[in-house]
């Protein structure tokens, strides 16, 4: 399964039109979008059909600067184009893809605990599956992908990951680190950054 991974969009319409491009020449499965899809709710008119006009499949979860609520708007006025990764799990080919938005911050702001355990939780859904991809917003605590001087990401995420050892996990947020990776244990972790990083899977 070959995918495009991407974050922090903004509301930046011309950066979805290439995102859009870059899927299509890569003949991707599907395009995963790791929350900060808007400017907190704003420009939104237009953004997702780029998406659905191409007959791309996008799997998504809310960042920091849009509601679980707009997310789910997204899911419903673009049907089966569109699947909220916060509202359950999503399988195709081998494949289980998994998330939450995964910060303590901003209009999604969840406590530490609340994002390890629905994160674990989603994680049983998927366990049996060859391959297993987490997507949160922000970066695991302690990595390469969360220093900015100091560790300022998401413990809650790092637990999770440390318990299920899934196979990805894909993250965004921290525009200082886009494009890095590391790894915990056996979790291969990257900030998949504006412009995507295109995976096979």
């Amino acid at each position: 399964m070959k995918v495009l991974a991407a974050s922090d969009i903004h509301g930046d319409l011309n950066l979805i039109k290439d995102l859009v491009r870059k899927a299509i020449d890569n003949n991707v499965d599907a395009v995963i979008l790791c929350g900060d899809i808007t400017m907190f709710g704003m420009e939104v008119k237009g953004l997702i059909k780029p998406f659905k006009n191409a007959n791309l499949k996008v799997l998504a979860i809310p960042g920091n600067h849009e509601s679980f609520a707009l997310v789910d708007f997204f899911s419903q006025f673009y049907g089966p184009n569109f699947f909220n990764l916060e509202n359950g799990v999503y399988k195709s080919k081998g494949v289980g893809f998994f998330g939450s938005s995964g910060t303590r911050m901003g209009v999604s702001g969840e406590s530490e605990k609340n994002i390890e355990d629905v994160l674990l939780e989603k994680g049983k859904d998927v366990e049996s599956l060859a391959k297993r991809v987490m997507v949160v917003h922000e970066p695991p605590y302690n990595t390469k992908l969360d220093n900015i001087g100091f560790s300022a990401g998401s413990i809650g995420v790092r637990k999770a990951i440390e318990k299920l050892q899934p196979d990805l996990c894909l993250c965004g947020h921290m525009h200082e680190t886009f494009g890095l990776e590391d790894s915990i244990n056996k979790t291969r972790v990257i900030n998949v950054g504006r412009e995507g990083i295109i995976l096979d899977l």
